[in-house]
C-alpha cells in the first residue's frame, strides 16, 4: 500500500460529507410525523471520545450547570465558550442548511414568520443584536442515577425550531438506560411519549419547542418536550448542538 492510500484510509470523512449523506427527504418526512428522526452515524468512535474527553477542559466551558441544585434531573452538563472545538463548529455549521428547509416549511404551514438566513453565521448576528449572544452548545456527562426532566431549550425570542443530540458513548456497552425521551402535547387528548436509543456518533434531530401537525382547521402546534431517562449503569456523554445563541 503507498504512503498516499495509506494516508487516505486513516483520514476520517469530513463531518460535513457524513452529514450530507443522510437522507434527508426521508428526515424531514420522519420530523413531520414524530418531531424527531435519526441521521445516521456522523461521528467516529475516536471522534466521539475526543469530544466526550474535552468534558474536564473546564477552561473550554462558560458555565456548569449541576441539574440537581436546579431540580433539572440528576447529573451535570457545560456550556461550551463562543471558541468552540473543531469538530464541534463543522457539525454546526453543516446541520443548519439541511435543517433550514424544515424549519421554513413547518413556518410557512403555521402562517409564521421564518427569520432564518441563508448561512449560520447571518443567523447568529441576528441573535446577538437581540440580546442572544452566549454560546448555547452542550456538552452533558450523566452517570449512574442520573436522568435529565422534559425541558424546552429555548432562551429567548430569536429560535431555532430544531436541534440535534449526538451519542458520544456505546449504549449497552458504556452504559445502560438513559434513553432519549420525548413527549408531545395533543390537543383534547393525552399527551403522547417517544423513547429512541442513540448509537455512538450518531445523530438525533429533534424539535426545540413544537411541530406542526394536521387539523380539521388546519394546522396548529404541538408542544413538545425532549428529556432523558436515568441511567443504570455506566458513563453517558452527548453532544447539543443548538442554532440560536441564549441571553
Amino acid at each position: 500500500m503507498s504512503t498516499t492510500t495509506q494516508t487516505a484510509a486513516r483520514t476520517p470523512t469530513p463531518v460535513s460529507d457524513r452529514v450530507a449523506r443522510a437522507d434527508w427527504a426521508a428526515l424531514a418526512d420522519e420530523l413531520d410525523a414524530h418531531g424527531h428522526a435519526p441521521t445516521g452515524p456522523v461521528l467516529t468512535p475516536a471522534q466521539c471520545r475526543e469530544i466526550a474527553a474535552l468534558y474536564d477542559e473546564t477552561d473550554r466551558f462558560r458555565t456548569t450547570v449541576d441539574m440537581a441544585r436546579h431540580r433539572f434531573g440528576s447529573g451535570q452538563y457545560r456550556y461550551f465558550t463562543h471558541d468552540l472545538p473543531h469538530l464541534v463548529g463543522e457539525l454546526r455549521k453543516a446541520f443548519y442548511p439541511r435543517l433550514l428547509p424544515v424549519a421554513r416549511d413547518w413556518a410557512a404551514r403555521l402562517g409564521q414568520p421564518a427569520p432564518w438566513p441563508d448561512t449560520l453565521e447571518e443567523w447568529l448576528t441576528l441573535c446577538h443584536g437581540a440580546g442572544q449572544a452566549k454560546s448555547a452548545q452542550i456538552l452533558l456527562r450523566y452517570g449512574p442515577g442520573d436522568w435529565n426532566a422534559l425541558h424546552r431549550d429555548v432562551f429567548g425570542d430569536m429560535l431555532f425550531p430544531l436541534q440535534v443530540v449526538i451519542g458520544l458513548n456505546a449504549p449497552d456497552t458504556d452504559y445502560t438506560g438513559g434513553e432519549f425521551l420525548m413527549t408531545e402535547q395533543r390537543a383534547r387528548a393525552q399527551s403522547r411519549g417517544y423513547s429512541a436509543t442513540v448509537p455512538q456518533g450518531h445523530g438525533l434531530v429533534f424539535t426545540t419547542r413544537d411541530r406542526p401537525v394536521a387539523g380539521k382547521r388546519g394546522w396548529s402546534n404541538a408542544p413538545m418536550r425532549h428529556g432523558v431517562s436515568t441511567v443504570r449503569t455506566g458513563s453517558r456523554h452527548t453532544l447539543g448542538l443548538v442554532f440560536h445563541d441564549a441571553a
